[in-house]
């Protein structure tokens, strides 16, 4: 799958007008590694969540690598009572990525796209489709391309 997911989230990415540099990164054994690796704070790293909002339906939520989903604060945004994280195997299902390289990015389904505000400005990583690769974007323009909701969405 690493090739079509990385196809994939390239081609994605241009037909939005969205301008994605893709790094090869070797695998990390802690954020504080892989940010090291990267040449960017913990905060920039950015983890792309597949959270599932019912049945077969899905949302991502992106949030800074040094922070945590705030449940409370992302069901308020997103109006519902109940959210939770898939299994890895539905997460594939839903978006076409893998657990480690999932991204809004060329993912399948079209789900919403929720940022924490704390990284709106900011040049960002995030997956790319592919283990071993990182996707290096700016988040304001990953924002317009998504027509992402930004809110205060994590601990």
């Amino acid at each position: 799958m690493s090739a079509s997911g990385l196809d994939r989230m390239r081609a994605d990415a241009a037909s939005r007008g969205l301008t994605v540099t893709v790094r090869e990164r070797p695998a990390a054994r802690s954020l504080e590694e892989a940010a090291a690796l990267m040449d960017l704070p913990p905060s920039r790293l950015v983890k792309s969540l597949v959270v599932r909002r019912g049945e077969g339906d899905y949302l991502f939520a992106l949030v800074p690598g040094d922070r945590s989903i705030a449940w409370p604060k992302l069901r308020a945004v997103v109006g519902v009572n109940r959210l939770a994280m898939p299994p890895a195997d539905e997460a594939l299902q839903a978006t076409g990525y893998e657990r480690g390289t999932i991204t809004p990015i060329g993912a399948l389904g079209g789900w919403p796209v929720y940022v924490d505000d704390r990284i709106v400005g900011a040049t960002v990583a995030l997956g790319a489709g592919a283990h071993g690769h990182s996707a290096i974007v700016d988040a304001d323009a990953l924002i317009v391309a998504y027509d992402a909701t930004v809110a205060d969405i994590s601990d």
